[in-house]
């Protein structure tokens, strides 16, 4: 018997597993047999939406990763930041002037100098500098009320930025040389400094982000409900046209990061960087500027997931914990695979909105389903559904 079980161990172990999926199955589908189709169907088309926001987020942790090979547990409070930053310009009628003035010059300088400390020292491409920081001011400042989107975008870039160099700089560029582990728990510590920032500048109360309202009525948008199919699915199915916004504007975000990453130079540095770092420096690239605007990136689109999700749901600084749950979508989908983010996301938010579908404790959908899948993918594929497998020669 023992013979027979060693030398049909990895079949025993699919069937093992394939067992286990089965009884997951027809428990899913007991539950589920109570259920109207609308409601089943309402409930996916929100899995699926939602899961659109959590693959943004999953692909600024995932940049991260692929670049430095760090696990960046301060990406849910960069979405805070950014939202906050978006919030502070898109609800005044009158930008400060001196302000947008103060943040357009550090933005400028913190480029200048991670591109190069001799350039900025020695004053070359002045002009660039100058004319960055009034760009800058510019796009923040003119007009009135009016042109509140372009404030708020100009600001949150120029936010993001600073942010995203000044976490590199300052945090994550003195450690190198050292063991990994100390740059993870690195970013644990700059969680905390930014959680303590968010709280004495904007408090901790949730604000309200009116990005996705009617312009005829200036109120939020009526939920859509599929009357059409009310027949066929025994009731009326209701989405919330809030989460189809966010959807669709992430997958813009998500399409744009794969244009920029594919075929601009500075995109392709970064691929060429994720792939072998020492390999990338002695054909000349800059590695290190290379990460400072890899991080530069991951900052912008954790901002750009805070505005999506403080606009659906409402911005507080719970949003840092939307973080903690798409961790489990950056791992199903592979630790270094873009495609995997946005499908591990779209996976975990199913999950999520089933979890609570089939237990009124919105906390079995947000706390418990996502990481029992995760736990069941892991056993079966420790390197994530599209991860890669790597093996090392001693």
């Amino acid at each position: 018997m023992t013979e027979f079980i060693n030398r049909n161990r990895r079949h025993l172990t699919w069937a093992l597993y394939a067992l286990v999926a089965v009884l997951i199955l027809l428990f899913v589908g007991d539950q589920l047999a109570g259920k109207r189709a609308a409601r089943v169907v309402q409930t996916l088309i929100s899995g699926v939406l939602v899961g659109g926001v959590y693959g943004l987020v999953a692909l600024g942790i995932v940049v991260i990763n692929k670049a430095s090979g760090v696990f960046n547990f301060a990406h849910g409070w960069m979405m805070v930041v950014g939202g906050m930053i978006f919030w502070s310009f898109f609800t005044v009628s009158e930008i400060s002037v001196p302000g947008a003035l103060l943040l357009s010059t550090a933005t400028m300088l913190m480029i200048m100098s991670t591109v190069s400390w001799r350039t900025l020292r020695e004053g070359r491409n002045p002009l660039i500098t100058v004319g960055g920081i009034v760009l800058l001011t510019a796009l923040m400042t003119v007009g009135g009320i009016e042109f509140q989107w372009l404030h708020a975008l100009a600001g949150t870039f120029a936010g993001a930025i600073l942010t995203g160099l000044a976490v590199e700089r300052f945090a994550i560029r003195p450690l190198i040389g050292q063991p990994l582990f100390t740059a993870v728990l690195m970013t644990l510590a700059v969680a905390e400094v930014l959680h303590g920032v968010t709280q004495i500048a904007w408090g901790t109360v949730e604000l309200n982000l009116p990005i996705f309202v009617d312009p005829h009525t200036n109120s939020r948008f009526r939920p859509i409900r599929l009357d059409a199919f009310r027949d066929l699915l025994d009731g009326v199915a209701i989405v919330r046209v809030e989460l189809i916004i966010a959807f669709v504007l992430a997958i813009i975000a998500f399409a744009g990061f794969i244009v920029f990453f594919r075929y601009t130079s500075v995109g392709l540095a970064m691929r060429a960087t994720s792939e072998d770092q020492q390999l990338a420096q002695s054909v000349g690239l800059r590695v290190r500027v290379i990460l400072a605007i890899t991080w530069a990136v991951a900052a912008f689109l954790a901002s750009i997931a805070g505005v999506l999700q403080g606009g659906a749901v409402g911005l507080s600084l719970n949003i840092s914990y939307v973080a903690l749950r798409v961790f489990p979508a950056v791992l199903l989908g592979g630790l270094e695979s873009i495609a995997g983010a946005l499908i591990g996301g779209i996976i975990i938010g199913i999950v999520e909105q089933f979890g609570t579908l089939l237990n009124s404790s919105e906390q079995v959908g947000t706390n418990l389903a996502p990481y029992l899948v995760l736990m069941l993918v892991l056993i079966i594929r420790p390197d994530g559904l599209f991860g890669e497998k790597r093996i090392e020669r001693i």
